[in-house]
């Protein structure tokens, strides 16, 4: 197997060789589903970036250091009889068929509305067997909200919550009336700060509450605020790194500028940007 051409099955082996108790890798015969976690959350990171960086020979090799995540699960699942590669595929392609049925079955949808509204009413039907399989009822139904990852970032988790509520009608009807909740959260935020004393505690909830406002008009601009906030950091680090620049070219350490000057180089910038575009 060692000199076969690669290929998936490849891939199962050298995982299973990595894992052998005898003469696989003391770093990975001792991992468990937990500690490869965070690695797991490092590539799929990783593969997001070399897709915005547009890095496709990075992409490559970062898609197969995420599959790679993939087939360990599923190493791990078959050593402790739970699952393995095989029926992760098979549960993929189920879940894929079943939820296309305007693809795969005689289901007539055609607009990507309608498309949406059966893939959410397709997991809702996921989540109703989930719970009464869990709870060994045939009757009751999971809350609107089960099963959103406690784990997922903030703003996706925000913006998911959102989503579900929306998919029962708990929604704004217009991007008007979001748009009038933001400033109302502003207002509130306002109050707090200025607030005597200030209480600490209240202008954190309050920030929050402004920031899952946020998320919402996001929404309902069908935009993803994970990925607006990722290219606006990006925006502001290119920026910044251009800022960084100018005053070394100034011969002045950068702590040696005020603020007024850095102000200067940042319009400097702006207007450079414009200029190129």
């Amino acid at each position: 197997m060692l000199n076969d051409a690669p290929s998936i099955n490849k891939l199962r082996w050298i995982m299973s060789q990595l894992r052998d108790p005898q003469a696989g890798c003391p770093w990975d015969i001792k991992q468990d589903f937990a500690s490869i976690t965070r690695h797991t959350l490092e590539e799929a990171y990783e593969v997001v970036d070399a897709i915005e960086q547009q890095d496709f020979v990075e992409l490559e090799k970062e898609l197969g250091d995420l599959l790679f995540q993939v087939v360990f699960y599923s190493q791990l699942g078959d050593e402790q009889q739970l699952f393995n590669l095989d029926s992760v595929i098979a549960a993929i392609c189920e879940k894929l068929i079943r939820r296309h049925p305007h693809v795969f079955a005689s289901t007539d949808l055609q607009t990507d509305e309608e498309i949406k509204a059966n893939w959410e009413n397709e997991k809702r039907l996921e989540r109703e067997l989930k719970y009464q399989s869990e709870n060994d009822k045939t009757d009751g139904s999971a809350t609107i909200l089960a099963d959103i990852p406690k784990s997922l970032p903030a703003l996706s988790q925000a913006a998911k919550i959102q989503k579900r509520c929306a998919h029962v009608g708990f929604d704004w009807h217009n991007i008007e009336d979001v748009f009038q909740k933001i400033k109302e959260e502003v207002q509130e935020v306002e109050e707090e700060l200025y607030a005597k004393p200030m209480n600490q505690e209240a202008l954190a909830e309050e920030l929050g509450d402004l920031m899952f406002a946020v998320v919402n008009l996001c929404r309902h601009a069908k935009e993803d605020p994970e990925t607006l906030l990722r290219k606006a950091n990006q925006k502001f680090t290119k920026r910044f790194n251009a800022v960084e620049q100018l005053a070394n070219q100034s011969g002045k350490a950068f702590e040696s500028h005020d603020l007024e000057e850095l102000e200067q180089y940042w319009s400097q910038v702006k207007t450079l940007e414009k200029a190129q575009s």
